[in-house]
Formats: C-alpha cells, structure tokens, sequence
C-alpha cells in the first residue's frame, strides 16, 4: 500500500509528460503552412469548421420558414431547402464562384476559375486554400437563395423555383460578390461589409422582394384591402429554427476572418450582443403597444439583429453592437408593418429581417466603426465624419438597384414561360400534395393526401404568430 502513492505520482507524471509531447505536436501540426497558399493548417480548420457552422443555418431557415406557415406545405417548404443547397452548390461550382472571384473584367464581374480548374496551378501543384475558400463561399450563396425561398413561401410554381435558385446563386448573388469581396468597384471605393449584411441578405431579401410583388399574396391574406392573419402552424419549429440560425451564425461572421485571426472571439461577442438586443427591445416594444409578449417579434427580432451586426461586427464595440441589434429589431418591426399597409405578403418576415434590417446594419457601419477595432476608417459617431456613411449608402443604393431590376428580368421571365405561381386549387389543397403528392403529416391529413382534408388546413393547425410576423 505504501507503493500506491509513488505508482500514481509516477503514472501522473508520465501522463503529463505525454500530454505535454503531445500537445506541443499539435500545436507544431497547427502551425504547418499550405505551400502553395501560404495558409496554416489553424487557418484551414477554422475556415472549414466555420462553413459547417453556416451549413447547419440551411436547416435553422428551413424550420423556421416551416413553423411559420401551414402544415399543408411544409414538405414543400423542406424540398426548396434541399433542392437550394444542392442545386446552389453545383451551379456555385460550375460558374458563381468564377464570376465572384476570377479574374475581375471591368470591376464588375469575374471570369475564370470555372469548375474550380484554378486548384490546379500551371505547375501541378494542388491549392488546397481554394477548396477551403470555395466551400465557406458556397454556403453564403445559399443562404443567399433560401432567404427568397421564405418570402415567397405557400404559393410558387416549385420548377419555377428551381429556375430562380439557378439564377440567384450563379450569377445575380455572384456579381455583388465580386463588387465587395472579390476585388470590384465597391472594394476598391472602400465600402465595408464584413460579412455580408447587404452582400448576402439583402441581396436574398430585395429579389424575395420583387418575386412576393410579381407572385400577388397568398389566398385569403388581404380581404377587401384589409391584412388578414395567417397563422403558421409551429410555434416548436420556428423557435428552433432560430436558434439553429443563432448557433449557425457563429462561423457566418466570425468565420469571415477567413482563418485564424484572433479577432473571431470579439466577433462572436458582438454578433451575439446584438442578437440578443434585437429579440428583446422588440418583445419588450410590441409588449408595451399591444399588452402582449409576442413571440413571432422576438423570434425575427433576434433574427435582425443578427443581420444587422453582420457587417459592421469587426469594427464596433460591444456596446456598439447592442445599439445596432436592438434598432434592427425595431425597423424589422415597422417593416413588417409597412409591407403589410402596402399590401405585400411576405409569410416569414424575410423582407424586413433579411433586407430592411441588413440596410440599417451596413449603414451601422459608417455610423459606429472605431479604433481600436479598426484603423481604416472611423465612423459618424466617433469622429469620422460622413464620408464612410456616404460609401456606405452607395453600396445599398447599388446593390438594390442591380438586384431589383436583374431579379425583376428573371422572375418575369419565369412567369411567362414555366409559370411562377400554383393555381388557386393547388394552393387550396397545399403544396405538399399539389407540387409533391405527399404530406408532411399524413396522419392528420391521411396517408393518400386527401384533398379535402388538405384544403381545410387554409384555416391552419395550431398558430406560432400574430398576423405582423406572417
């Protein structure tokens, strides 16, 4: 027994000296760099563990676009989020990522690197980088193309669908990649959008914006001028939808480092104040209007100021960050209301949360950018002046307008040809039976799609929020 205690000391002293052997080879393994990218094996790791982070946002926007509208449609809803990401993913590969970041003509669009024959250099070396790069970048495109999917959501023709999608991630969402990210006009001008607050999401939102108008709303949504509530059917489903979207949102905008910079750990404390400012100011706000704790409002809210702090969320303090989040919720809320009164339906909030809420975000930054999170520019409130907010307000103008007339062409060309919107029986019956012939429930719609049953779900089952979220 008087061994024992010489045995473990000896047991713990091998076990540390291992350990440390060890760790002191992983951390020579972290540091070994790519040859031909010059990247470090710490960077290649943050960037793909970043892009399965932004992956997994594909399941939280196909939840919360599911509990926020009709039984009847959520398989449908499921199959565009499948058919966004795989569709997106090869027409990314194919020709998007090259009109991103090719070779630039013009400063307006890219043109090389097409199927990813770069990664092969002339000498017949591999470049590992590209494949990390492109696959972060797929994932932001089809985030991209499944923002319009929620907008649109419970009325659209779903092969007119498919043809958006192919247009939206090979070559409108492309463009303006090109113009911030891969070297084009905007980036030489010095507009600043960190991780895509107008390059992703309002870039989702105005074309969601242009198809919801060319589509008309759903039946039964506006009676004779007058907003009529349609109520999603899961208050489950949304909520962790948002969640998954919260939890995804950690490798969209720290993952934006684009390797192993140690700024991503105050990026996720902005991107996460701000989140949770956005969800609060606005239960809170519609709590003192209408005497009720809305879930609907705190659910998208969090969801704006998440949008909201995506692209100032490098250069701004965390107080900064709350500021930001919390005025996202609030023009979330009175977008909400403002595309209502115009009579534009929008059943998942995805205008307001993705587009109005991603303006206020990227004029945040020409407003709160300060040293010591950066020394390129300052912004308004720090003594800047307004010359960043100018370049700023630019890069939203431009960005609106070539996605509001490109996307316009597309969904026009849609409508005349294969058709963008189902007829009234089919949206009558639901999507799931009309576009798919099954039902995500059948065992309250009946195993064949009963086309009676499916219809009286227009009156929807079970509610997860109020008639200014849908």
């Amino acid at each position: 027994m008087r061994r024992l205690p010489l045995l473990l000391i000896f047991i713990l002293a091998f076990a540390v000296s291992t350990h440390a052997a060890d760790s002191a080879e992983f951390t020579e393994s972290l540091m070994q760099t790519d040859a031909v990218s010059g990247k470090t094996f710490a960077d290649f790791l943050w960037m793909m563990i970043a892009g399965f982070l932004v992956f997994l946002m594909q399941a939280g926007f196909a939840l919360v676009e599911a509990g926020f509208t009709r039984a009847k449609n959520v398989a449908n809803i499921m199959m565009k989020n499948i058919m966004d990401f795989s569709l997106g993913s090869l027409v990314f590969w194919a020709v998007g990522f090259s009109f991103m970041y090719g070779d630039s003509i013009g400063s307006f669009i890219g043109f090389s690197n097409f199927f990813l024959s770069d990664a092969i250099t002339a000498t017949g070396e591999l470049n590992s980088w590209m494949y990390a790069d492109w696959f972060f970048q797929a994932v932001f495109a089809a985030t991209a193309a499944t923002i319009i999917s929620g907008a649109m959501a419970e009325r659209t023709n779903f092969l007119g669908y498919i043809v958006y999608t192919v247009f939206i991630t090979g070559l409108i969402y492309p463009i303006v990649g090109h113009w911030v990210w891969g070297g084009g006009w905007l980036s030489q001008l010095g507009f600043h959008d960190f991780a895509g607050s107008t390059v992703v999401h309002s870039v989702g939102a105005w074309a969601g914006l242009i198809g919801t108008m060319i589509l008309g709303p759903r039946l039964g949504r506006f009676v004779n001028g007058k907003a009529k509530p349609i109520k999603g059917h899961s208050v489950a489903l949304g909520t962790l939808g948002v969640f998954i979207l919260w939890f995804g949102w950690f490798g969209f905008n720290p993952g934006s480092t684009l390797g192993a910079d140690l700024s991503f750990a105050r990026i996720a404390v902005t991107t996460n104040l701000a989140a949770a400012a956005g969800a609060a100011v606005t239960m809170f706000y519609e709590w003192f209007k209408s005497g009720k704790a809305d879930i609907g409002f705190a659910l998208n809210g969090a969801l704006a100021g998440l949008v909201a702090i995506t692209a100032p969320c490098a250069v701004v303090s965390p107080l900064s960050a709350i500021i930001i989040g919390g005025i996202g919720g609030l023009v979330m809320y009175y977008g909400t209301l403002t595309l209502e009164k115009f009579g534009i339906d929008d059943p998942v909030g995805a205008i307001p949360v993705h587009g109005i809420a991603g303006a206020w975000g990227t004029l945040a930054v020409g407003l709160f950018a300060q040293a010591p999170y950066t020394t390129d520019f300052t912004g308004l409130f720090f003594g800047g002046g307004v010359g960043q907010l100018g370049i700023q307000a630019l890069g939203i103008a431009a960005v609106l307008a070539w996605v509001l007339v490109s996307s316009f062409l597309v969904f026009k060309l849609i409508d005349v040809t294969v058709g963008l919107r189902v007829s009234g029986k089919d949206e009558k019956i639901g999507l799931d039976k009309s576009e798919h012939g099954t039902s995500a429930y059948p065992e309250f719609f009946g195993s064949e799609g009963d086309d009676e049953a499916l219809a009286s779900s227009e009156k929807g089952q079970g509610t997860v929020v109020t008639s200014t979220s849908t």
